[in-house]
């Protein structure tokens, strides 16, 4: 509420101005005080950012019945504005996922600090010393949909990668997100950091996002996460670096010499152990060869899930619907797949490539060499033998939290934790080397 309050206080400061102009203002107020905290952070020991966040967890935990009441504050709304059963499912929070929210920052209290690690250290024929040093990468602008979980994934990753963070929620989720930030910052505070080394922009205005995108010198990186309009239109006015996440149109490929169970007992986890994650299948790909893919489609289908499949398919089962073009490239975080049979690993390889967004693929196979190809073949950022692709989690990874799945090429890739988050310097150690 304070947060609120700061703003309804510089909206009336600022009289007749627009909200682009309110915006722009409060944005770079808030840059302004994050590079300070930075500077701070960046300094700060491993035992001082551990002990922050332990004490940030305990105040989660005693303001547990406070974000509850903010979020069912935001889910009475999100139903009544119409919400997809998916996006409802992001963002409600009970007790057993607060805890979840607790457990995590207490993990990432927990994990090596990756700042003032040696990444490689050699010698110089002229006797000079060069270290590569990881460091934080500065202020991270993190804008975000739906899930309020990420509101303290980020907090805690970036504290404890030694950066500032300027969280940018979603309106959905705003109730929530200012809950926990408040009990984020509260430990924090407790522990001797500044509470500028996190903060969340006090106002939903759009313009917001649009000067955050537009703070050249000012925000180090920016990190989208949330639907493909979002991350469009993050990528397309950014002026500052964007570590992105796309789509999640992951696939699980059941090989000819795939185990039934264990294919039947993957393809049903892949898809409906929780829809709404970027970690779901969402296209089936059966070989032609697999010699069970009825009972396949058939267990997806008693599992409550919508099967629309390719020609060959449909002769399976009746209660399939006809897949059309757009199928394969649509993440559907719900329950619905697309189901495909494919001639061999190379058709498998060729569709992933055409329609995947290089998030996660899984092959499900007892062929080492056909497992091998697979593996090699597919350029995607995770890529799986014989497991869920709900495995695509930084907390399963033993990373801790997670910032999210980069699916890009450039800085990092896969889930992006501590090390994701931070950069590298040069040392050079000289005993007095001048040079000829």
């Amino acid at each position: 509420m304070q947060d609120s309050a700061a703003f309804a206080s510089l909206s009336g400061a600022l009289g007749s101005k627009t909200m682009s102009e309110d915006a722009t203002q409060i944005v770079a107020a808030m840059t302004a005080k994050a590079r300070a905290a930075a500077r701070i952070v960046a300094r700060a020991s491993d035992a001082k950012k551990a002990d922050a966040l332990l004490a940030a967890a305990k105040a989660l935990r005693a303001a547990a019945p406070t974000i509850l009441n903010a979020n069912a504050v935001d889910m009475e709304a999100g139903a009544a504005n119409g919400l997809s059963a998916a996006m409802l499912d992001r963002l409600k929070l009970d007790d057993s996922r607060i805890e979840g929210i607790t457990s995590a920052v207490e993990q990432v209290a927990h994990l090596a600090d990756p700042v003032g690690q040696v990444i490689d250290r050699s010698e110089r024929p002229n006797g000079l010393v060069m270290e590569r040093v990881r460091v934080p990468v500065g202020v991270l602008a993190i804008i975000y949909e739906s899930r309020p979980n990420v509101t303290a994934d980020a907090a805690a990753l970036g504290l404890r990668s030694g950066n500032a963070v300027i969280l940018r929620g979603g309106s959905e989720a705003v109730h929530s997100n200012r809950a926990i930030h408040a009990a984020m910052v509260e430990g924090i505070v407790k522990a001797g950091l500044p509470a500028d080394a996190v903060q969340l922009v006090p106002t939903q205005d759009r313009a917001a996002v649009g000067a955050l995108l537009k703070a050249q010198g000012q925000i180090d990186m920016v990190i989208p996460r949330g639907g493909k309009s979002l991350v469009a239109r993050v990528q397309d006015e950014a002026r500052v670096p964007v570590l992105a996440h796309l789509d999640g149109i992951c696939h699980t490929y059941i090989h000819a010499k795939a185990d039934p169970a264990m294919a039947e007992a993957i393809a049903v986890n892949a898809k409906m152990r929780r829809t709404g994650i970027c970690g779901s299948t969402e296209t089936l790909l059966i070989d032609q060869d697999y010699p069970e893919p009825a009972r396949l489609i058939g267990a997806l289908l008693d599992a409550g899930c919508e099967v629309r499949a390719d020609d060959m398919l449909m002769e399976l089962d009746a209660r399939t619907v006809p897949a059309e073009e757009a199928d394969w490239g649509t993440e559907y975080l719900d329950a619905v797949v697309s189901a495909k049979m494919v001639s061999g690993v190379d058709e498998a390889i060729e569709h992933i490539a055409r329609y995947g967004s290089q998030h996660t693929e899984s092959i499900i196979t007892n062929d080492d060499t056909a497992a091998a190809d697979f593996l090699s073949g597919v350029d995607s950022a995770i890529v799986m033998h014989n497991a869920s692709t709900q495995y695509a989690d930084g907390g399963e990874f033993g990373l801790g939290a997670e910032i999210g799945i980069a699916t890009g090429r450039l800085h990092a890739r896969g889930p992006v934790a501590l090390e994701g988050l931070t950069t590298y310097k040069w040392l050079v150690h000289g005993s007095g080397q001048t040079r000829p």
